[in-house]
């Protein structure tokens, strides 16, 4: 008796969605495990992710991109180093709408979840089914990857990632901001539109300040965030409960086997600095559904050879972000003088870079993955 399932995705969150709306536009049966999340007394998720525009492409193309109001474009970047350092990006320089959308999850998931409920092609059900292949998106703490026998290597830093809404006096004028002191590194996410002066905060904190943070007043809490970022944005106050989470890079030491194939956090997971790791995730999905629909007619979806190809084609992309992000906290987590120095003359000399320094914003936007998929 055939499976009645070509593909079942464990974990339908904002991967596991999209990969399976890709899937189903090659007619493909598509059953998605989804769990009832526990209840919660919380006020909703307080985290927004950036988007580059080849994530945004994908999800305008699956209809699942959210409204303008959970979607503020980046029209500039202005990081900060703790001596006198500062790189500044704008999306004109590079003929752009934007660098980056910022976007609330709760919207993007709800969007999702409405195109899946009108593709006849998924199944969303509440335990694995049987298929002729299974992805794993169930994220950092999958109990599926285990259970296909693969080592997950963590590596942790010292540090939780703090999240929270802020209301700023002045606008954000689409302006992301980002702040390295001390080996934290404080971004603050501009939301509600161009005009609009409510801010994301991801607070990158060493553990003993992160407790400290946490168990703040609202009123020590904001005149610290003040002190961190200057008066800029005028007085700053919090608008939502904070969150706290430990911070870590890893990587799965093996992506894919015969039948199963791993994907989004499920298989890495790098440091919030950069705001890659969900673009990350989605290139996965739209690389893995691409392979399945280049399959040669003899191959069955779960074929190991296969998968491989999905896995080489991922695999370098994501060390290399992992690299990237490691290397710059492990950077301006040094405290001694002659670290400072270097790293805030690197960056003053990486902002009248020119050539090299649109290589990188051309490839933090996705615009080069988009270039290669035209071709």
């Amino acid at each position: 008796m055939a499976a009645p399932y070509d593909v079942c995705i464990r974990g339908a969150g904002i991967v596991g969605r999209t990969l399976a709306l890709l899937l189903a536009r090659d007619r493909l049966r598509v059953a998605l495990v989804e769990v009832p999340p526990p209840p919660s007394a919380g006020q909703g998720d307080v985290r927004a992710y950036a988007l580059n525009a080849a994530s945004r492409e994908l999800l305008l193309r699956l209809r699942a991109w959210p409204d303008e109001a959970h979607a503020t474009p980046v029209t500039g970047m202005d990081v900060r180093g703790d001596d006198g350092g500062r790189v500044r990006f704008s999306a004109a320089d590079e003929g752009a709408a934007a660098l980056a959308w910022i976007v609330d999850v709760e919207p993007l998931l709800a969007r999702l979840a409405e195109a899946v409920r009108f593709q006849p092609q998924v199944d969303v059900v509440q335990a694995p089914a049987p298929a002729a292949l299974t992805v794993v998106c169930e994220g950092r703490a999958s109990t599926t990857r285990a259970e296909f026998g693969v080592a997950y290597q963590v590596t942790t830093y010292p540090q939780r990632a703090l999240a929270a809404r802020v209301s700023c006096e002045k606008a954000h004028g689409g302006v992301a901001r980002q702040w390295f002191s001390d080996g934290n590194v404080l971004g603050l996410l501009p939301l509600g539109g161009p005009d609009g002066n409510s801010m994301a905060l991801v607070w990158s904190l060493q553990e003993p300040r992160a407790d400290e943070l946490l168990a703040a007043t609202p009123q020590e809490f904001e005149t610290r965030l003040l002190a961190a970022c200057g008066a800029e944005l005028g007085r700053m106050s919090l608008a939502s409960e904070r969150m706290a989470w430990p911070l870590q890079r890893a990587q799965a030491e093996r992506w894919c086997g015969p039948g199963w194939a791993l994907a989004g956090d499920a298989a890495h997971s790098v440091h919030p600095l950069a705001g890659q790791g969900l673009n990350l995730g989605l290139a996965d999905a739209e690389v893995l559904a691409r392979v399945l629909h280049e399959r040669e007619y003899w191959r069955g979806l779960g074929d190991e050879k296969l998968l491989r190809r999905y896995e080489r084609a991922r695999k370098m992309d994501v060390l290399a972000m992992a690299w990237t992000t490691d290397g710059l906290q492990q950077l301006f987590a040094q405290p001694a003088e002659p670290w400072a120095w270097m790293r805030n003359w690197g960056m003053r000399g990486f902002d009248r870079s020119g050539p090299v320094k649109r290589w990188v914003v051309r490839q933090a936007m996705g615009r080069a993955r988009q270039l290669l998929r035209t071709e």
